[in-house]
């Protein structure tokens, strides 16, 4: 049945010239898809704008997984502050995060995109299983594939399980979609005078204990020289400048 779904595809579009980067994976917040830092659901008008960026990138010729957090919906680590058991409001947000994946999905196939989704836990009556081969088949034939459900362990964040798939699906770069231009010194929202940094090294990173990205996943790109472009969603056309090289948020590598 696969196989057959696979034929009906259209050939995958040839890379553009001018492209540094042919495979990426695309983390995601929840808050990404809502609009509104703290707010929550997903409002429409955000989810069609991050779907047609996502989508003029395939067209480019670029390979993309996509990892989406589960945070406008819920948050496991918000779950036992509250007196919840820690891996049962944990296994709560990788279904947030499914939610989330199915929506995307629906606004990037509405664009005329191909994708998949596929899930670090089975719920084979919405999604696929995440395979690493058939992943990397998906992509390879032209589909966008949405990894949900986190590593499919409690504990872990979403930033870790995008770490962990680009990683395994081999990709150039971990790109890291925030509503700021990039890595600050200080939070740029409460302090005016916040310096960007232009590049950073894995090292800094942690040694600051800078929270735009998990510490676990910022280690296993360390390990494994898996560089992470840290860069503002919201401004149109960013993560297609992005993908050519420009010099646009912050490298750490």
């Amino acid at each position: 049945m696969a196989a057959e779904q696979d034929s009906l595809l259209p050939p995958p579009p040839r890379p553009a010239p001018g492209l540094k980067y042919r495979r990426i994976v695309l983390k995601l917040s929840g808050e990404a898809l809502c609009g509104q830092e703290g707010g929550f659901g997903i409002r429409p008008e955000t989810l069609h704008h991050v779907a047609a960026e996502i989508a003029e990138l395939q067209r480019m010729g670029v390979q993309i997984g996509v990892v989406v957090g589960g945070g406008n919906i819920f948050r496991g680590l918000k779950g036992a502050s509250a007196g919840m058991d820690r891996s049962q409001s944990d296994y709560m947000g990788m279904l947030a995060t499914v939610i989330n994946a199915l929506a995307l999905q629906d606004a990037l196939e509405k664009t005329g995109v191909p994708t998949r989704v596929m899930t670090a836990i089975e719920i084979r009556q919405v999604a696929e299983p995440y395979i690493r081969r058939r992943a990397m088949r998906h992509l390879e034939k032209g589909s966008i594939v949405i990894f949900a459900a986190g590593t499919g362990n409690p504990f872990f964040s979403t930033d870790t399980a995008a770490a962990l798939r680009a990683m395994e699906i081999q990709a150039q770069a971990l790109f890291k979609a925030t509503k700021v231009e990039g890595i600050y010194d200080r939070d740029p929202v409460r302090h005016e005078g916040a310096q960007m940094f232009a590049h950073l090294s894995y090292d800094r990173f942690l040694a600051d204990r800078i929270g735009v990205m998990d510490s676990t996943a910022v280690t296993l790109c360390r390990e494994n020289k898996m560089p992470i472009r840290v860069f503002k969603l919201m401004t149109r056309g960013n993560i297609l400048r992005v993908c050519r090289g420009e010099e646009i948020g912050t490298i750490v590598d």
